[in-house]
C-alpha cells in the first residue's frame, strides 16, 4: 500500500502551550453523560491533534486522545499507535491507563512500546517501521491516555481530522489547531459536516482550528454507504509540499503528475540487460501490446509475490525494479513499477495508477489536488481506454479488477501530467450466476443432484478461489453455500477457471437424506433447492443512512426436478413475477409430466443509492424473494 489514513483520532497533535496540559484531568468514568453511553464501546474524551508546519519540508503532529473503554469490543478505538520511516521520527510517545475511578494503573514509556515492522514476510523495508501500545485490559471500563509528538519532512501528506472514525464510539470533544506559513497554498475541504456538531473556530492566512462536541454513537445499518460518505472528515493539502526529499508544486493534477513522474518515478524503472533479453525473448515475434502485456503479467505474477507494508505511508518512491527482479517481492508500488518497467522493455507503455483499493468503492477527490489513495495499480493504454492490471495478485485475470478497484476514480500519472480517469464498471447485467442442473426426489425423501454453476463480472471474483481450497476447505464452503440441504454429501465438484473469458464454471454432484419432510402420507420440501436467498433484511426502526446497493447482479437458474414414483402434486407454488425499483424476480414452473417439472427463476438486483425511507421498501422487496424462493411442493402418495 502507498499509504493508509487512519482516523485522525490516530494522528491528533497537542501544541505545548495548551491548557490542557497544566489541568489535572478526571477522568472518571462517572463524570461521563449517560448519552454518550449510549449505543457505544467507547467514548473519545479528547482528541486534540495540533499540527505546525513550520516550512515546505518540516511539519510537527502532536497527540492527546483520551478514550474510556466500556467493554472489549472498544479497545481498538484507543488507537495508539505510530508510524515513522525514514522521512518522520517518533520524538515522545506515552500512554496512561487510568482505572474507572480515574486512579492511574499503568503508564506506558517510549522504551515499553511494541516497535515493530510495517511490512509482513520482509526486512527490505526496515525503515518502515510503527510503535504500538501492547497492553491486554483486565478489567473494564478503563481510561487510556495517549500522547505522541512525530516530526516529518513530509509535508505533501497532511493527516485527514475525522472526528468520528467508527460506528459504536462516541466523541465528548475533537479538536484540530492547524498553522502553516501563508505562502505555501495551504487548502482543505469538508464533508458531511452539516449532519454532525463540528464547527471552524478559528482561521487566518497562517492557521485555522476546528471542534466537534458531543456526537452520539452511530449504530451501524445494514447496507449502509461507507464512513468516509456518512461520517464529518477535513482533508487538508498544500500547494508547495516535500516529499521523499523532494519539494513538489502542484495547483493541479496535471501539474501534480507531471511532478510525481520526473521527480519520484524518474530512475526507478532500470533493469539488468539479462532481465530485458529475457523478457524479449519471452514476447518473441509479438507485436500486439495487449497480447505482450498479457505475457509480461503472467510472468509477474508466476515470479513474484506481494508484501504488504502494514500501517503508514509507507514510502512513495516505489523500490527499485532491479530489487525487485533480484528479490522476486515488493509492496502495491514496487509491482506495479517492475510491471511497468517490464512492458518498457519491450515497447509498451503504461503508467502508474493511484486509488483507493477497497470492495467499498472510494473515489480519488477530483477538486482537491493532494496526495491521496492506498494502493497502486498499472494502466496500459487501450485505444481510448486503459486496461488496469492488479499486479499484487498471483491469481487475477489479466484486467480483472474485480471489487477492490473497479468503478471508482483514480489518478494515472503519465509523463505529461496526472489524469482523473474511471476504472472498470461491471454492469449489474453482466454480474450474472447461471445455475442449470437437476435433482430427484426417492420415495424416501432423500435427494440425489448434479449442477453447474457458471459465474461472471463481480460474482466471479466471489467463486474463482474455490479451486484453490483444500478439501476440508471445499467441503465447509459448500456445506455452507447450501445450508439449506441438510445431511449435505458432496460426492464431486470440479472446476473450470477460464481467466480469458472471466468466467468461473463449478460442477457439483451432491446428496441428502431426508430432504423432503414425509408425514403421514405427505411429502414436502423446498423446489429452490440449489439457489434459495437465505440472507434475511433486518428490521431497523428509524433508520437514519442511506440504503446503498453497491453492485447489481442477475442470477439465473433452471433446474429440472424428478418427482418420487407413487407421488402426486396435491400443491405447486405459483408462478410469480415482481419487478420495482429494486430490480426484477421471476418464478416460472413447468409441469412436463405428472413426476417431472422444471423451476426457472430469475432475480436482477439493482446498484443504486436510496434514502433512508425506502429502506422498508428494500426490506419487504427482498423478504417477497426469500418467501417465495422458499416455498414448498407437497406430494401425496398414491
Amino acid at each position: 500500500m502507498i499509504y493508509r489514513f487512519f482516523s485522525a483520532m490516530t494522528v491528533v497533535l497537542l501544541f505545548t502551550a495548551s491548557p490542557i496540559f497544566s489541568q489535572k484531568a478526571d477522568y472518571s468514568v462517572l463524570t461521563i453523560s449517560d448519552s454518550l453511553k449510549e449505543n457505544a464501546n467507547a467514548i473519545v474524551r479528547l482528541n486534540q491533534t495540533d499540527i505546525v508546519i513550520t516550512s515546505q519540508r518540516s511539519m510537527n503532529i502532536k497527540t492527546k486522545r483520551v478514550v474510556t473503554v466500556l467493554n472489549e469490543h472498544g479497545f481498538e478505538a484507543v488507537e495508539a499507535y505510530e508510524h515513522y520511516d525514514k522521512s518522520s521520527s517518533v520524538k515522545n510517545i506515552l500512554a496512561t491507563i487510568y482505572d474507572p475511578f480515574g486512579k492511574e494503573i499503568k503508564k506506558v514509556k517510549k522504551s515499553d512500546f511494541r516497535d515493530v515492522s510495517a511490512v509482513s514476510g520482509s526486512t527490505l523495508f526496515s525503515e518502515n517501521r510503527f510503535m504500538y501500545l501492547d497492553y491486554t485490559p483486565t478489567q473494564f471500563p478503563i481510561t487510556v491516555v495517549f500522547e505522541s509528538e512525530i516530526q516529518t519532512t513530509n509535508t505533501a501528506f497532511i493527516p485527514q481530522w475525522q472526528p468520528l472514525g467508527d460506528y459504536a464510539v462516541s466523541i465528548e470533544k475533537s479538536i484540530l489547531n492547524l498553522s502553516y506559513p501563508s505562502n505555501l497554498g495551504f487548502k482543505y475541504k469538508e464533508f458531511n459536516f452539516s449532519n454532525f456538531n463540528v464547527k471552524k473556530t478559528q482561521e487566518s492566512t497562517t492557521g485555522i482550528s476546528f471542534e466537534a462536541a458531543k456526537i452520539m454513537a452511530q449504530k451501524e445499518e445494514t447496507s449502509s454507504p461507507s464512513v468516509s460518505y456518512l461520517f464529518p472528515r477535513l482533508m487538508m493539502g498544500l500547494e508547495l509540499f516535500h516529499l521523499e526529499g523532494v519539494d513538489g508544486n502542484a495547483k493541479n493534477w496535471i501539474e501534480f503528475g507531471k511532478w510525481y513522474n520526473e521527480k519520484i518515478l524518474t530512475g526507478t524503472t532500470d533493469l539488468p540487460e539479462e532481465t530485458k533479453a529475457k523478457i524479449k525473448a519471452l514476447v518473441g515475434t509479438e507485436t500486439d501490446p495487449i497480447k505482450k502485456a498479457q505475457i509480461i503479467y503472467k510472468y509477474v505474477q508466476e515470479k513474484s509475490r506481494y508484501v504488504n507494508i502494514s500501517i503508514g505511508i509507507g514510502g512513495w518512491k516505489p523500490m527499485l525494479a532491479s530489487d525487485v527482479d533480484r528479490l522476486g517481492y515488493g509492496d502495491c508500488k514496487a509491482l506495479s513499477n517492475y510491471t511497468k518497467a517490464l512492458l518498457k522493455a519491450v515497447d509498451v507503455p503504461s503508467y502508474n495508477t493511484i486509488l483507493y483499493g477497497n470492495p467499498r468503492k472510494r473515489d480519488i477527490e477530483a477538486d482537491f489536488v493532494s496526495m491521496q489513495g492506498n494502493h497502486m495499480i498499472l494502466a496500459v493504454p487501450n485505444k481510448d481506454s486503459y486496461i488496469f492490471l492488479e499486479c499484487t495478485s498471483q491469481v487475477d485475470p489479466f484486467g480483472y479488477q474485480g471489487t477492490f478497484t473497479d468503478d471508482r476514480n483514480v489518478l494515472v500519472v503519465k509523463p505529461e501530467g496526472g489524469e482523473i480517469v474511471h476504472t472498470k464498471i461491471y454492469e449489474d447485467t453482466g454480474n450474472v450466476q447461471i445455475s442449470k442442473g437437476g435433482y430427484s426426489i426417492a420415495e424416501n425423501g432423500d435427494f440425489s443432484g448434479k449442477i453447474g454453476i457458471v459465474s461472471e463480472g463481480s460474482q466471479y471474483n466471489q467463486k474463482f478461489h474455490n479451486d484453490k481450497l483444500s478439501p476440508t476447505e471445499m467441503e465447509a464452503f459448500y456445506k455452507d453455500y447450501w445450508s439449506t440441504i441438510n445431511n449435505l454429501k458432496i460426492k464431486k465438484i470440479t472446476f473450470k477457471n477460464d481467466s480469458d473469458k472471466i468466467s468461473f464454471t463449478e460442477n457439483a454432484e451432491i446428496s441428502a437424506a431426508n430432504y423432503g419432510n414425509i408425514s403421514a402420507n405427505k411429502m414436502m420440501f423446498a423446489l429452490n433447492a440449489f439457489n434459495p436467498l437465505t440472507q434475511s433484511v433486518k428490521r431497523i426502526r428509524n433508520r437514519k443512512n442511506p440504503l446503498e446497493i453497491q453492485r447489481g447482479s442477475v442470477d439465473i437458474d433452471e433446474i429440472e426436478i424428478a418427482l418420487p414414483a407413487n407421488f402426486s402434486i396435491e400443491f405447486l407454488p405459483a408462478n410469480v413475477e415482481i419487478n420495482g425499483k429494486f430490480g426484477e424476480y421471476k418464478i416460472e414452473i413447468i409441469k412436463n409430466s405428472s413426476n417431472n417439472i422444471v423451476y426457472k427463476r430469475k432475480f436482477f438486483l439493482k446498484k443504486g443509492l436510496y434514502t433512508n425511507k425506502e429502506y422498508d421498501e428494500f426490506r419487504l422487496f427482498m423478504e417477497q424473494i426469500s418467501r417465495n424462493d422458499n416455498a414448498k411442493i407437497i406430494l401425496t402418495k398414491s
